[in-house]
């Protein structure tokens, strides 16, 4: 078995096997041992935990994980990464490798399948950054019990997932994993610390999830559909993104109407609403 977080090793690993990384899958390989560290911290990974990995690679980070974690279920979508993976974690047993698209499984019937169903699981990933968000709210929205979601992502969305309103980085994905869960970054992390390297700068957010939500809102649905609507046209008054989008059925009249009994400008933008204001907003329309 390899130890991969080592450059020379990962380097020498894909010579050997004639890999090279696919752009089609966003795949970095990371070789930073210090990086890895801050990803099973921010994860707080113990014996007794249940650990969904997305997108292993060649396993640099899954050895960490079955070191660490009691159970290891990760889904990789390049079949040619299997074989790879296994020969990777040869010196455990604790892992389990499923050859699918994140974004195509039924988490909660693989959960089921295995017997964990309502047991809380956590969350470690180096996710591909051309499908970080889907991923992020298929996790979140899923039903799955995941008490933490620990994710190395560019650091451009990260900044957006923690951003509070009336800044530039605040918008529709801040609101959304804001109303799931407390997100803190624990580590920005440069290019050098992948092969090949990006050409962005990463972070490691941890996202802990809310057992209930932080707000109040009769219509979750439609509360995240005024967000979008919002957040669609953000330069224009909260009063015109939302007449401007048919499917809600809104004039400018009754938002304005909505706005003033919350104590609110009939100009103002979506991105001055905290998540608070929206669900207020959202209960009233």
């Amino acid at each position: 078995m390899h130890d991969l977080i080592e450059a020379q090793n990962t380097i020498q690993f894909l010579k050997e096997h004639g890999i090279s990384a696919k752009k089609r899958y966003g795949q970095n390989f990371l070789i930073d041992r210090r990086v890895l560290e801050r990803i099973i911290e921010g994860a707080d990974i113990s014996e007794n935990d249940v650990v969904l990995e997305i997108g292993p690679g060649i396993g640099t980070l899954t050895q960490a994980l079955c070191k660490s974690a009691g159970r290891v279920i990760a889904v990789e979508i390049d079949r040619d990464m299997i074989p790879l993976l296994e020969e990777n974690l040869a010196d455990f047993d604790n892992y389990e490798i499923i050859n699918d698209d994140v974004l195509r499984v039924d988490l909660e019937a693989v959960l089921k399948e295995r017997g964990l169903e309502g047991r809380p699981i956590k969350v470690a990933a180096n996710l591909p950054y051309y499908i970080t968000t889907p991923i992020i709210m298929q996790l979140l929205e899923s039903g799955i019990p995941a008490k933490s979601i620990t994710v190395m992502v560019q650091k451009e969305v990260a900044d957006r997932m923690q951003a509070l309103p009336g800044t530039s980085d605040y918008g529709a994905l801040s609101l959304a994993v804001q109303f799931y869960a407390e997100a803190k970054i624990t580590a920005k992390v440069p290019p050098n610390s992948f092969i090949p390297r990006p050409g962005v700068d990463s972070a490691v957010i941890t996202l802990n999830c809310y057992s209930e939500p932080p707000v109040s809102v009769k219509d979750e649905k439609h509360m995240f559909r005024l967000i979008k609507a919002a957040f669609a046209q953000r330069r224009k008054t909260l009063a015109n993104a939302l007449k401007n989008d048919s499917s809600l059925g809104l004039t400018r009249e009754k938002v304005e109407a909505a706005l003033d009994s919350l104590g609110l400008a009939a100009d103002i933008r979506g991105e001055r609403l905290s998540l608070a204001q929206f669900a207020q907003l959202s209960d009233i329309l």
